[in-house]
């Protein structure tokens, strides 16, 4: 009895039953262009995730193989960079999509580059699964693309919401269901296939999700009001050796495609050019609010403040919680008891427990934080902060204490993995998807889509860092070679204990502390 493969098959009929009865129940509260960009942003998800779920493994077990020990610590290296960079290429996507291109030439434009990258690793599988060019060049294509695509569809969704709407926290979970709909769906069926059966053919089944993503926006443009349309005078301008600024903007992305391609394998360059990034930006937001503030824009320049400290704040939360594409899928695979009725589950299959709690939880937690406002009860935006950042704490150290069981050949047990998942999944849903909402609502309307471009600003950093820590945890360049397994697990644990427990809970501390000034910065805005 293959365990994995019924789990897919049900996953499939719950979601296929599920995602109908959440719209039904919605469908008359929110508008339809919610619904619209629901299905996209899942097929696209579906694409992203799926991808990410082989990718650690198929770089230790394929691309970095010839490095022996050292490929773990390669692998997250690499993976490290290409998530971090998923994440920076939203500031620039952000402004285009605000100044020139408008949210929907942008959603398109991006969802075409990824197919194309998750075509290109697909057809690696044909020409040759080691071409480290190849390889580097498909993620680029999937990292300007999602430039593109991930902020731009969430800020495009919150131009049908009033600033302080109630309904906007709801719906942003309502959305980011929808995202993890997809992340299940794509950690079962792509986890499975590409690990069971061929990587590659994984890699295709995930650009087949961004067709299906794209195919979904473009024919329901017409239900999307008159928003999120060009601004058609940069497309008939001729600024730049004759063409137009939009084709300039255009040109100048393809070409960055090899300039990220090259990045993804100097892993220590990319480090300090993202924090020279990070201090820049984050120092002209500072600069921004002060200015604002002495110029009669006082509330905005406090709001802005409030976005950078919890953006800080939310860089500790992602470098943790990313270990799960990282270096917990590579623990999972080296010290968990993968064995269930007679057969192993694939490691990478085992991120689907997140995408499921997410599936199971979203909507509880949408009808939680409505339920708190109408008792006048809900938690602002920064303590919502603090309990995921407990909770993210609470699950780092559940694995520790189950990693003791780990010796005489008794492997860690598959459920203590599984509510590690769990109280990642409370703490994620406490500040994702609020972190979301909170940006459309405290940022000035001319920056909506640069603030959300800053915001994936910290996941950049974020993942940048979670691949240091991971990279750390596997022993760096060199690799275990001399480690005994016992000694390998230890600098797990340790790191989880250390960095997943008590610096955590420090900074879920410190913000508790610094709340009441951030709730007076938000001025009205809870």
């Amino acid at each position: 009895m293959d365990v994995t493969l019924i789990a897919l098959i049900i996953a499939w009929v719950v979601c296929l039953l599920w995602v109908p009865f959440i719209i039904k129940a919605n469908r008359k509260t929110h508008p339809k262009a919610l619904f619209i960009l629901f299905f996209a942003e899942m097929w696209e998800r579906f694409s992203y995730y799926g991808m990410r779920t082989l990718l650690t493994l198929y770089m230790v077990k394929v691309m970095f193989e010839h490095l022996g020990s050292g490929a773990d610590a390669k692998a997250l290296a690499v993976y490290g960079s290409y998530t971090s960079m998923v994440y920076l290429f939203p500031i620039l996507g952000g402004i285009v999509a605000d100044k020139f291109f408008g949210f929907r030439r942008a959603i398109l434009f991006g969802g075409i580059l990824m197919s194309l990258g998750h075509f290109s690793l697909a057809i690696m599988g044909f020409v040759d699964e080691t071409n480290q060019m190849l390889f580097f060049l498909s993620l680029a294509l999937i990292i300007v693309g999602n430039g593109y695509f991930k902020p731009n569809i969430s800020s495009f969704l919150g131009k049908f919401y009033d600033a302080d709407d109630n309904l906007k926290d709801s719906a942003f979970n309502i959305f980011y269901m929808g995202i993890n709909v997809g992340a299940l769906l794509s950690t079962l069926t792509v986890g499975y296939i590409g690990e069971t059966i061929n990587w590659h053919l994984g890699f295709g089944l995930a650009g087949i999700g961004m067709l299906i993503g794209l195919i979904v926006f473009w024919i329901n443009q017409d239900k999307l009001e008159n928003k999120g349309l060009v601004h058609k005078e940069f497309d008939t301008d001729k600024k730049f050796l004759g063409l137009s600024t939009n084709m300039t903007i255009l040109i100048a992305s393809l070409i960055s495609i090899p300039i990220f391609s090259l990045l993804l394998g100097k892993n220590e360059l990319f480090s300090k050019i993202l924090l020279v990034v990070g201090v820049g930006i984050f120092g002209y937001l500072i600069f921004s609010g002060i200015k604002m503030s002495a110029n009669g824009e006082k509330v905005s320049g406090q709001r802005i403040f409030v976005i950078v400290v919890l953006a800080l704040f939310n860089i500790i939360f992602w470098a943790l919680f990313e270990q799960a594409g990282g270096s917990l899928t590579i623990f999972a695979e080296k010290f968990v008891n993968r064995n269930i009725a007679g057969t192993e589950v694939p490691a990478s299959v085992l991120q689907s427990f997140n995408a499921l709690f997410i599936v199971l939880l979203a909507p509880v937690f949408a009808w939680l934080w409505q339920k708190l406002e109408a008792l006048k009860a809900d938690p602002n935006t920064p303590l919502k902060f603090v309990f995921g950042l407990v909770f993210l704490a609470l699950g780092f150290w559940v694995i520790v204490l189950a990693s003791n069981s780990f010796q005489d050949g008794t492997k860690v047990a598959l459920v203590m993995l599984m509510v590690m998942y769990l109280f990642h999944t409370i703490g994620e849903l406490c500040l994702s998807p609020i972190g979301l909402s909170m940006i459309t609502k405290l940022s000035p309307g001319k920056m909506v889509g640069f603030m959300m471009g800053v915001w994936f600003l910290s996941f950049s950093l974020a993942n940048n860092l979670g691949g240091i820590i991971g990279q750390f945890m596997a022993g760096g360049e060199a690799g275990s070679d001399g480690l005994s397994v016992m000694e390998q697990l230890n600098a797990y644990k340790d790191a989880y204990m250390n960095i997943g427990v008590y610096v955590v809970l420090a900074a879920a501390g410190l913000l508790l502390l610094l709340n009441p000034l951030l709730k007076k910065w938000m001025n009205g805005i809870h």
